[in-house]
């Protein structure tokens, strides 16, 4: 098979070397040249809100760029591009894209550029990162997929949650 999407046929028509191995994951950009994945099982919600509903916290690691209420919980806003060492360009935006998941620890939400979609991606076609991949990510990551000629990230929030940056020093 040459393309990362497997369609998500009936169950009594899929291939039996298919079932139970595809997986969905939202897609979504964290820089303009940085495309990555999520799986949809730890995702609630994507959602654009203004930058006021952001309240900035002092003293905090550059990545974490400040609590929102949610349906009266607060959560911690994380910038995922600036937390995985990547350059962004979107910091003077109007609006924040986010992504809500819900981690064993805690809920939390990662700012990203935008949110491009959904994908069902094949287990066997997650491969290792390659070696031209930040040390820097490469500890948040379940591995890439080649997709078009691009390659996806595949992104692990429980590791992104534990990560030290989000812990107070």
């Amino acid at each position: 098979m040459s393309a990362a999407l497997v369609p998500n046929p009936p169950s009594s028509l899929a291939p039996v070397s298919y079932v139970g191995r595809s997986h969905t994951h939202i897609r979504f950009n964290l820089t303009h040249q940085t495309p990555a994945v999520l799986p949809l099982s730890c995702v609630q919600e994507a959602i654009t809100v203004p930058t006021q509903r952001i309240t900035p916290m002092p003293n905090m690691h550059p990545c974490l760029s400040g609590l929102m209420n949610r349906r009266s919980q607060v959560i911690w806003v994380i910038d995922l591009a600036q937390m995985l060492g990547l350059s962004a360009s979107f910091y003077h935006s109007q609006q924040f894209n986010l992504i809500l998941v819900q981690t064993e620890a805690t809920p939390l939400m990662f700012r990203v550029q935008e949110v491009s979609g959904i994908l069902n991606i094949h287990s066997d076609l997650i491969q290792p990162a390659p070696a031209n991949i930040s040390s820097s990510i490469t500890p948040y990551l379940d591995g890439c997929v080649s997709l078009d000629s691009e390659l996806l990230l595949v992104l692990n929030a429980e590791a992104i949650a534990r990560s030290s940056l989000l812990r107070p020093s």
